[in-house]
């Protein structure tokens, strides 16, 4: 559950509701990793601790029309390096952000002074999943986030009805900045969780399907 910055202890109903899906696979009998859960970045609510999580959006805007200008006059090879670098720019931005969270905007860790090697292996504290991606593969958690911060209204950046973003070049998630956050993927998960997922979803059990379809650890059809 999330809750306004002004309301602690927290009353009343919560803003939104963001969902994880907590790691099923069996692990290597010798392993002491834990099932990990992106809610386990964040302090439980009746803990007393207050605690935060962000969103952010970032994208490359005219890329897309000036590829198909290069395509239009046979330049192949401009309108593909055009979305190459629009994507790199997105990404970067992406970085830019974290890194003014983690040493300004929150501040947890303001003496940061990392090399680009290790910015590339997260060397830092905190993580900026996207839904989507491993560590949380579900793509609606974006409808969420999209209401939440009003991001196409705030930033043009919309999604479409298979919830990619447009335009194409760009980057969304979520900040945690708990000194035990990892990225980690969720890997297959069970009929029985899925179900449970849709339950506190609100979801279908076929459309939650649908979306996490490339790591159901099963057969929809039997």
């Amino acid at each position: 559950d999330l809750y306004a910055e002004d309301n602690f202890p927290h009353t009343g109903e919560p803003v939104a509701k963001f969902h994880g899906l907590r790691q099923q696979a069996e692990k290597d009998s010798f392993s002491t990793e834990k099932y990990c859960c992106i809610s386990d970045f964040i302090a439980p609510r009746d803990s007393g601790v207050p605690d935060y999580i962000g969103m952010f959006a970032v994208a490359c805007f005219g890329a897309e029309q000036l590829s198909k200008q290069y395509e239009k006059e046979g330049d192949d090879y401009s309108s593909i390096m055009v979305k190459a670098l629009a994507d790199r720019l997105a990404e970067a931005f992406a970085e830019e952000m974290h890194e003014r969270v983690r040493k300004e905007f929150w501040g947890y860790s303001p003496e940061e002074n990392l090399t680009v090697t290790d910015l590339h292996r997260n060397k830092y504290v905190g993580i900026r999943p996207a839904p989507g991606y491993p560590t949380q593969p579900d793509h609606t958690e974006k409808i969420t986030m999209w209401k939440l911060a009003k991001v196409e209204e705030s930033t043009g950046i919309a999604l479409t009805e298979s919830l990619a973003m447009t335009p194409a070049a760009a980057v969304s998630g979520l900040y945690f900045s708990s000194i035990e956050s990892m990225y980690f993927a969720v890997g297959k998960v069970t009929k029985e969780q899925v179900e449970d997922y849709a339950a506190r979803k609100q979801m279908r059990i076929e459309d939650v399907e649908k979306w996490l379809g490339p790591i159901l650890g099963y057969d929809t059809d039997s």
